[in-house]
């Protein structure tokens, strides 16, 4: 007989297992599903460990540059087995945080693939065992993975995704990152301050293009300040990996071609929701026509009894949004009239350094809305916590 909850959640991410255990407050028998780690992407191999790298890099970077702070410290070296083995535990430590409020809220864990088999219904299967749950409602919170270049997909030897940068089977010498957003920017800039030779090929006209033009401006001159080679308007033509690394063909915004040889390539050109083989079709679940999940203000879908939320959903895809509709969604299956998320109101920021954040319309955006937009700049120079950006390039 199939066990029975008033909640299941798919997945395990920043949304569904605080989705979860706001569940379990509210009194709902709650369920959580995971086929891998709880915490998801984001405390394992994604936002948590990520910061853990860059910590250590800026500390890298600092002692570098102890002189222009009044200190001294000589025969600086970094070990990079170490600084992901510290990155690891870190992840580590709050996969086991998770786990004990899973316990703490007493929500059933069910390790395995899940899978929608009616409205409902759940299969679960590890190891090749199936069991079956039903829930009155059920939460998908199944998140998204790296999209790949169609041509060449990562191998994790010469061709990375944010996971395998994470864990690298060498430091690279000569990376190309292609893409800068937050994933391509925070990994051009931990590698850049570890001693690699950065290349960030941005296919628009400046990087990090969900930010204010001006925010742009100012970060890709600090970036090459350290020492970062940037080609914005630029477009990968052709690109191939063998075995001691990786050939690029990029046209330049003006129209050259620019040709590389690279030790290593991540490439960081947006996501892929987790959506495929978990019964969405079989329901009919309504989704746009790039994958993702179409839902209402209280992140219900067209299925009644079925909820998404997360990177499944609509952008901005981030761990505290989900989050945040984990909550929502929740305490609109319990009754409570939750108020609905407004976009606007999402803070984004980049761990580069100088880093970067912002939160609402950029200066574009709203004048394109008809808004009335008066700026305020202030100089990052002025403030007495500015770091000493510019770092010597290895010969």
């Amino acid at each position: 007989m199939a066990e029975s909850y008033d909640l299941i959640v798919l997945g395990s991410g920043p949304g569904g297992y605080v989705a979860a255990i706001r569940g379990a407050q509210l009194g709902l028998k709650t369920a959580i599903i995971e086929r891998e780690l709880l915490g998801g992407i984001c405390l394992n191999w994604g936002c948590i460990p990520t910061k853990a790298l860059l910590r250590s890099a800026e500390i890298y970077h600092y002692m570098q540059h102890a002189k222009d702070y009044g200190l001294a410290a000589e025969k600086i070296s970094a070990d990079i087995e170490a600084v992901v083995k510290r990155s690891r535990g870190v992840a580590k430590q709050l996969n086991q945080g998770v786990t004990h409020l899973m316990k703490k809220n007493k929500i059933a864990v069910h390790f395995g693939e899940g899978k929608l088999t009616g409205k409902g219904k759940l299969s679960v299967t590890k190891d090749g065992k199936t069991e079956e749950l039903t829930a009155k409602n059920i939460i998908l919170a199944t998140g998204a993975r790296a999209r790949d270049l169609p041509n060449l997909p990562a191998d994790g030897k010469r061709v990375w995704t944010y996971r395998h940068a994470m864990t690298p089977p060498e430091m690279p010498k000569k990376l190309l990152v292609i893409g800068s957003g937050a994933i391509g920017i925070e990994f051009a800039s931990f590698y850049n301050d570890m001693g690699a030779e950065v290349t960030v090929v941005e296919m628009l006209d400046r990087i990090v293009p969900v930010e204010d033009a001006d925010v742009s401006t100012f970060l890709e001159k600090a970036l090459k300040k350290q020492g970062m080679n940037i080609l914005t308007s630029a477009k990968i033509e052709k690109i191939e990996a063998g075995a001691n690394g990786v050939k690029a063909s990029i046209k330049d915004k003006d129209g050259k071609a620019v040709n590389g040889e690279y030790s290593h390539v991540i490439v960081a050109i947006g996501i892929v929701p987790n959506t495929e083989n978990i019964g969405l079709k079989e329901l009919g679940v309504a989704m746009d026509d790039r994958g993702f999940l179409k839902t209402d203000p209280a992140c219900k879908t067209n299925v009644d009894g079925l909820y998404a939320i997360g990177d499944i959903t609509a952008p901005p895809w981030l761990a505290h949004k989900a989050s945040h509709e984990g909550v929502i969604a929740v305490e609109a299956i319990a009754g409570k009239h939750p108020h609905a998320m407004d976009p606007r109101n999402i803070p984004g920021c980049t761990y580069c350094h100088p880093q970067i954040a912002s939160v609402g319309l950029t200066e574009a955006k709203a004048k394109e809305a008809g808004y009335e937009v008066k700026v305020g700049n202030f100089p990052s120079s002025a403030t007495a916590r500015r770091s000493h950006s510019a770092r010597p390039r290895a010969s």
